[in-house]
């Protein structure tokens, strides 16, 4: 239980925080560590970690425009820790409560946030992700609404939660807006930790087989010694051979690159379903004989609801497994740069940054 003395102290305490100046580094700051407001926590980030989406656009170069862009703010979208204060009208949540946070805070009256999906709000004075709009994960404390506050079960580690923060939920999402199933044959484009986190779900689902293709030797290793697929593909020829010639029923290009999701419409079967989750880059394609006359269903899935997301947290309780599988790294916050590095390299695991309870 937090003391009112231990609190006292506290609002009297800096923290360190990592910032990204958009050059492939890492740079340190100095905050006062925030006191909540009207309906807000203050949480202890037990596990922050690193999303390659926060490579992408944000440590190599700031690609984000407008409401999208990086401000200079405390990094990391994907946070997980316990309540340690509360603020005034908070309604569920009380000190002592492991959390899960969905790490955008939207206006919560659009019509897709009130569906859960704050990821897709469009208001532009108060829609703010965590690590990009406002302060993140990457420091001992976070500034969190309550309203994007997940229940973390006990049976979940920290580890656990943070990767279910985004990795997990957006392919959650995909999977189900794709109905996987039993019936089904999935393939994998990009075997990074959203890749992995993929086949994983599938195959909680319940998937007939599942296969995974990256050009990383690394990941593909990783994917066998994890056992998340049962065959690792290289060509089509090698897939239609994997599938009686037909293809998949359902693909997920997790790469976001040209040639992924390419090599996932060409893999999807006649009346199958694709999905693309990975962002960034572009792709080119001949629409008839690819998707037309395949009668092929094409998704876009990025990220996930509150709902959804609370959801897989429980199943993931109640199947008792555990996303901190694929983490290969760990790292203390004071060497956060050498964790953005592996990171960016593509060749590894989940990387994560863990905190101290001294921190």
């Amino acid at each position: 239980m937090i003391t009112s003395k231990e609190t006292e102290e506290r609002n009297t305490k800096m923290m360190r925080g990592v910032i990204l100046p958009g050059n492939s580094t890492v740079e340190f700051r100095e905050l006062p560590i925030p006191q909540p407001g009207k309906g807000q926590v203050l949480v202890k980030i037990k596990a922050s970690s690193i999303c390659g989406s926060d490579i992408r656009a944000i440590y190599r170069e700031h690609l984000g425009t407008g409401d999208e862009k990086y401000r200079n703010v405390i990094a990391g979208h994907e946070p997980c820790g316990i309540i340690v204060s509360v603020g005034e009208c908070c309604k569920r949540f009380r000190i002592g409560d492991r959390v899960i946070i969905y790490h955008i805070s939207g206006c919560g009256l659009c019509w897709d946030c009130q569906q859960g999906y704050m990821i897709s709000c469009h208001s532009p004075d108060t829609r703010a992700a965590y690590g990009w709009q406002r302060d993140g994960g990457h420091a001992p404390y976070l500034l969190a609404e309550e309203n994007t506050c997940i229940a973390l079960p006990n049976n979940l580690t920290y580890d656990d939660g943070a990767l279910i923060a985004c990795g997990f939920g957006t392919v959650w999402e995909a999977l189900t807006r794709v109905n996987v199933n039993g019936k089904d044959r999935v393939l994998v484009t990009g075997l990074g930790p959203v890749g992995l986190a993929a086949c994983m779900l599938a195959r909680a689902l319940g998937a007939q087989s599942i296969f995974g293709l990256d050009i990383s030797a690394e990941r593909k290793a990783l994917a066998k010694e994890l056992k998340v697929v049962d065959a690792i593909v290289e060509t089509i020829d090698q897939t239609l051979i994997l599938t009686d010639q037909q293809g998949c029923e359902v693909t997920i290009d997790c790469s976001g690159s040209p040639q992924g999701r390419h090599f996932a419409l060409e893999a999807t079967r006649q009346w199958g379903r694709c999905v693309f989750v990975g962002e960034g880059n572009n792709v080119q394609f001949d629409v008839s004989p690819l998707l037309i006359h395949k009668q092929i269903t094409l998704y876009g899935s990025w990220v996930t609801s509150l709902g959804h997301m609370t959801e897989l947290t429980e199943r993931l309780s109640r199947w008792n497994l555990h996303p901190e599988m694929i983490v290969t790294h760990r790292f203390l916050l004071d060497e956060a740069e050498k964790a953005y590095k592996i990171a960016a390299e593509g060749h590894c695991g989940k990387v994560v940054i863990v905190f101290n309870d001294d921190e």
